[in-house]
């Protein structure tokens, strides 16, 4: 079962992004971008690409009005990449079934249970990050 799992949170990302247009580093930029702005740098390291990729990943969003580029809050030197109304109704609409689906699952245990299962998990994703 974890392997089946483990297969099809690896398939998602394609997924979406085929569904809605983006490539998979789009995509990722915009889900790291939830969170909070970060510097286009940051971004770069995050998706394990080149300063210049991010860039040209940066400019591909904007242009959709995903993103925007701002003002760093204590470096005006320095640009920020923030994630938009746009683009943050582009990733939770697509993303909107599963959660359901999850908030769904949750619902359907009881604490006991759910303390069980939240050991399981946290021990699954310790012996996943072992090859991290």
């Amino acid at each position: 079962m974890v392997m089946e799992l483990t297969e099809v949170s690896g398939q998602l990302p394609h997924a979406i992004a085929r569904r809605t247009g983006l490539s998979e580093h789009e995509l990722h930029s915009l889900r790291h971008l939830l969170a909070g702005p970060i510097g286009p740098n940051d971004l770069a390291r995050t998706l394990g690409v080149t300063s210049a990729a991010s860039s040209g990943i940066v400019d591909r969003l904007e242009t959709r009005g995903h993103v925007t580029r701002q003002a760093h809050p204590t470096d005006k030197r320095r640009t920020v990449v923030a994630i938009s109304d746009s683009g943050r109704a582009e990733v939770l609409a697509q993303m909107r079934p599963m959660f359901e689906g999850l908030v769904a699952a949750d619902a359907r245990l009881d604490d006991d249970h759910r303390v069980v299962v939240e050991a399981y998990l946290r021990d699954i994703i310790a012996a996943m990050r072992t090859l991290l």
